[in-house]
């Protein structure tokens, strides 16, 4: 620390702008996302209110993800890098507060989304309201 300048000292750091999400290698040469295919999967954001399902968003982004097929590029590639591009407001501050390289599978990323957008205290509660419920 003893050998950095005053004007290094006071540079704004720019480390820790990494994803949260490692991305498997990818082999193929000339591999793009098209533009047309990022408005596809914006077209469905997910925002994170309370009435939002992380459930139905996954399976609906999983099927539009499954339709893509590119030679020597895995599918989880495809998913892991247009995933952050469906989330928008409270859903996207959570993904970017994410520790970085934290998300290696598929599941991985599943379970924190929906831990966090649909956590076993709504499920409970779901369960609970279900139970007290008594047919007329």
């Amino acid at each position: 620390m003893a050998d950095r300048t005053m004007e290094e000292l006071l540079q704004a750091p720019t480390e820790g702008y990494r994803e949260a999400i490692v991305i498997p290698k990818i082999l193929a040469k000339n591999f793009e996302i098209k533009m047309n295919l990022l408005q596809l999967i914006q077209a469905k954001k997910f925002h994170g209110f309370k009435r939002d399902n992380p459930h139905t968003h996954i399976s609906n982004f999983k099927r539009m993800t499954a339709t893509l097929k590119y030679r020597d590029v895995p599918n989880d590639a495809i998913k892991f890098m247009l995933f952050p591009y469906s989330l928008v407001s409270a859903a996207r501050i959570w993904y970017e507060k994410e520790p970085p390289n934290s998300v290696l599978t598929w599941d991985d990323l599943v379970n924190k989304f929906v831990n966090q957008f649909f956590p076993p205290s709504k499920t409970t509660h779901l369960k609970n309201e279900i139970s007290r419920f008594t047919q007329r």
